[in-house]
């Protein structure tokens, strides 16, 4: 008995409409989420956004992805237990009510309706019947009789298949949720949670990955992607789990011909699609097609959507130069395809290159945002370029190429660069840009190096190594106080010019403006500050012109005259020197030239749920549609052995033509009635 109850206050929950209302609620809730937060995303991406506390959290309630996930399936399974029987506890009720005339009501209950009247008849009761029902007839309704002591009893209904909307509605939400079932990886994550199937590091080549990190063509359900180069074929799909990856056979080959892309003038891709083949493995078949966004192609059950691209392996060609000082190697070739990693090694460098992208075409905002000049420091920021500021004015533009890269030393520490391969002008001069931050979550800061009169990064690059140079210091501060003082100078202000001069491009060879800043702030009163700060910037300045002199002799150049021009690029080049030293790599990596290699990303899903989930979702249109357009009526018209009539109305939901449609009724009737008579009634 007390096992009978259990099982019945089991059903009674299950069967309940809170409850069901609850599963949906949660649902829902998971369902923002999963649309909030990025799904499927490798495990650092989350890892740099939430952060170590959050991150372990919200992978254990599996928020990377809510809808494979164990709990959002349980749910899905309730939902469809829950509704199904709630289906099966209506039916017979709603059915029953959906064949019944309710002709055994009775007077007392018919005058309590909302909408009733008592009409005189002038007809007997055969005739009266006759009219009643070929009037309601005529009106769409279905009669049934009643005869009684009393009189008679005509029942009437319309619309009653508004009913049926609720058993649609509510297969619908059954069908879906099962179609959502069979579509979220049920059987891979058995495999995985019996230790058949373990994920692995992406970081591989395909060949390498063994059996139990492979998916078979048997697999009713999966979403992955498929990354394919230019002349390149595939027939796996890489599919993101947790934090790593499985890999699923693919029963045909994709081959891409070429990829199109075309962009706005905003930069932002217009167009891209692939040229592709597409080869059975089992019969040889081969079907060529041209995939573009929103427009998929199916083949042999598996759909294959545009989803992006990527670069598919250019071949770049590299010019390194040296940063470091005092260095001697002024350049260095490179070559090297994207995604390779190769070991710089000249003149005694011990890093590896990591080529991560390349990018032919660039929209970036290149702005600047001057410092405000109200202490010493700022007004030397104003001097700084981006490398030392970060930038918070738009200016959108579009750069050319550019290489993605990471500098990573023998102790593991890296860092990432961005360079651009063609100068763009800002202010009226024309710079190269090369980026560079600490962590993937950081943005890019810029560097720019001035371009000189040939268009060439050379010669603020040379100016640099020389005012770098500690060893040439004394020889600039010398020649700088020679031509500051003359030769009639006394020895005792020469050997102060020289000392001020060798002592400002030691402070700046080590940090540049900020160090100069610093030791201003250390050494000199508040109120004289702002007049050392020009100061020291007249002495870098001249002893800048200086260092360009010995590097145009060192090349075996004739000397320049200075102007307007290159007094500007020599402001530039002490700017650029200033922040190189927070560059944080000992050589700059200029992109020379490039072989484009492009690679198309294809989604590729198999939903065995999908066709399941269109169904659902028609039966939810027509049963929403049949429970607000269907709308049941009953009429009771009882003619009294006394010569009275009574006409009730009842709707089984309030809407604004209901007394409308009562008042029609219950005139018509009234004059059928009593035709000799206009229409009386009396509530």
């Amino acid at each position: 008995m007390r096992h009978r109850s259990t099982s019945r206050a089991l059903y009674e929950l299950l069967s309940s409409m809170r409850f069901a209302i609850s599963l949906l609620t949660i649902l829902g809730i998971a369902s923002i989420i999963g649309t909030v937060l990025k799904q499927n995303e490798p495990y650092n991406n989350y890892l740099n956004q939430f952060g170590p506390f959050w991150f372990p959290v919200f992978e254990k309630l599996e928020l990377y992805t809510v809808y494979n996930s164990v709990w959002f399936l349980t749910i899905l399974g309730f939902l469809v237990l829950s509704t199904s029987t709630c289906i099966v506890r209506q039916a017979r009720p709603m059915l029953r009510d959906m064949r019944s005339f309710r002709e055994s009501a009775r007077e007392s209950s018919l005058a309590q309706f909302q909408h009733h009247a008592r009409l005189g008849t002038s007809l007997d009761a055969d005739a009266a019947r006759q009219a009643t029902e070929g009037y309601l007839a005529r009106a769409g309704f279905k009669v049934r009789a009643n005869p009684r002591e009393d009189g008679l009893l005509l029942a009437a209904k319309q619309g009653s298949w508004t009913r049926i909307g609720y058993f649609l509605a509510h297969s619908a939400i059954v069908l879906i949720c099962l179609g959502g079932l069979l579509d979220g990886n049920l059987p891979l994550k058995a495999q995985m949670a019996l230790g058949g199937k373990v994920v692995t590091s992406g970081n591989q080549l395909i060949s390498d990955i063994k059996p139990e990190s492979r998916l078979g063509l048997d697999n009713w359900s999966f979403r992955g992607n498929v990354f394919i180069p230019e002349g390149k074929s595939a027939n796996v799909a890489v599919l993101n789990v947790q934090d790593g990856i499985l890999l699923q056979d693919l029963p045909f080959t994709v081959s891409l011909h070429k990829f199109h892309l075309k962009h706005y003038d905003t930069g932002m891709p217009k167009r891209f699609a692939s040229d592709i083949l597409i080869t059975d493995n089992a019969t040889g078949k081969s079907v060529e097609k041209t995939i573009e966004v929103n427009k998929p192609f199916e083949f042999d059950g598996i759909m294959m959507y545009q989803a992006s691209f990527e670069d598919g392996g250019s071949r770049l060609k590299l010019v390194g130069h040296d940063l470091r000082p005092g260095s001697t190697a002024a350049t260095f070739p490179a070559e090297a395809a994207v995604g390779d990693s190769i070991k710089l090694a000249n003149a005694g460098l011990d890093y590896t290159l990591e080529v991560g992208s390349f990018r032919a075409f660039n929209i970036e905002n290149m702005a600047n945002e001057e410092a405000a000049e109200t202490n010493t420091i700022a007004s030397l920021e104003k001097h700084l370029g981006s490398g030392a500021k970060s930038p918070t004015k738009k200016d959108m533009k579009n750069v050319g190429p550019s290489v993605q890269y990471k500098l990573r030393d023998s102790a593991g520490q890296a860092r990432e660069y961005q360079n651009y391969m063609q100068p763009i002008e800002q202010d009226g001069a024309w710079y190269l840009l090369s980026g560079m931050r600490e962590s993937p979550s950081a943005p890019f800061r810029f560097m720019r190096i001035p371009m000189d009169e040939d268009g060439k990064a050379d010669t603020s690059l040379a100016i640099r190594r020389v005012l770098l140079d500690k060893g040439r210091h004394e020889e600039l501060a010398r020649r700088f106080a020679s031509v500051m003082l003359g030769p009639d100078a006394a020895p005792a202000i020469r050997n102060r010019m020289q000392e001020t001069t060798a002592k400002t491009l030691e402070l700046f060879a080590v940090g540049g403006f900020e160090s100069v800043g610093k030791f201003i702030e250390s050494t000199i009163p508040e109120a004289e500050r702002e007049k050392a700060a020009d100061v020291f910037i007249k002495i870098l300045e001249g002893a800048g012109w200086e260092a360009w002199k010995i590097a145009r002799a060192s090349a075996g150049q004739p000397p320049l005259e200075m102007n307007g021009v290159r007094a500007r690029l020599l402001r530039d080049t002490l700017n650029a020197t200033s922040d190189s030293l927070h560059y944080g790599a000992p050589v700059y990596l200029q992109l020379e030239s490039f072989e484009e290699v492009r690679a198309t990303v294809l989604q590729v899903t198999r939903s065995p749920g999908k066709p399941i989930v269109y169904l659902g979702s028609l039966l939810l249109v027509l049963g929403v549609f049949a429970m607000l357009y269907i709308r049941e009526r009953r009429l009771f018209v009882l003619i009294k052995a006394s010569g009275e009539a009574l006409v009730a109305l009842s709707s089984n939901r309030k809407s604004l033509d209901v007394d409308e449609s009562f008042r029609q009724h219950r005139d018509a009737i009234a004059a059928l009635l009593n035709p000799n008579a206009g229409p009386s009634a009396r509530s």
